[in-house]
């Protein structure tokens, strides 16, 4: 299968929460421990950045949250990230230096490495989205499949069995995901791979390609 492996698809120096993936191979794999991690570390953020704004709530000194969003914990908000008008953190959410949550998105259960920006009218949940990756307006990551079934992660002709049954998408360093698009349950897209708008994606994307449709996944041209 197409490299689907943390190391494969993330730099884990890009995160506060890279303890995280200590002995993990498959990114969905730490999906069921954020919880618990965030607060542990929360507990151990320096009180000169951090403050803590609510129960299980950590949020940067520098972090800029609209008055109007709503968070809930547990939540850790790095420096410089920015989470603008209406947007629904749910909890169990890590959002990196620099990331930004914009109007009317709402995050569950998700790892938001630094940089990350899901800035319009987007629903990531159950997922892990890598450093400088981007969801175009309206773009979503399905994270339970309509037969309610456990979600597994197909490509190259091999199924692998995630055990879990809420599952969005893992998307690598420097994705791009085109608008209106729908990443179904169980979407692995490689670094630096280019998703068109208005798709419909499942399975395996790999590194350094773009999608078109599902009969087009091409590789990028060196320009």
């Amino acid at each position: 299968m197409a490299e689907i492996t943390v190391k494969d698809l993330y730099d884990l120096s890009e995160t506060i929460g890279a303890e995280l993936f200590e002995g993990v191979e498959y990114p969905w794999e730490v999906l069921p421990k954020i919880h618990d991690f965030i607060l542990a570390l929360g507990k151990k953020l320096p009180g000169e950045i951090f403050e803590e704004r609510g129960e299980h709530i950590w949020v940067a000194k520098s972090a800029k949250i609209a008055p109007t969003a709503c968070l809930n914990g547990p939540l850790i908000v790095d420096e410089e990230a920015e989470i603008r008008h209406c947007a629904f953190v749910r909890g169990n959410a890590i959002v990196g230096k620099g990331a930004v949550v914009g109007n009317s998105t709402e995050l569950k259960n998700v790892v938001l490495f630094n940089k990350v920006q899901v800035p319009h009218y987007n629903y990531v949940g159950d997922s892990v989205l890598g450093y400088r990756s981007h969801m175009g307006a309206g773009s979503i990551a399905s994270n339970v499949k309509s037969d309610k079934t456990l979600v597994v992660v197909r490509g190259d002709g091999v199924d692998i069995s995630t055990g879990l049954k809420k599952m969005g998408a893992m998307l690598g360093d420097y994705v791009e995901i085109g608008c209106n698009s729908v990443l179904n349950p169980g979407t692995v897209i490689g670094r630096n791979s280019n998703v068109y708008p208005v798709s419909s994606v499942r399975g395996v994307i790999p590194a350094e390609h773009i999608y078109k449709d599902r009969e087009h996944v091409e590789r990028k041209r060196e320009r």
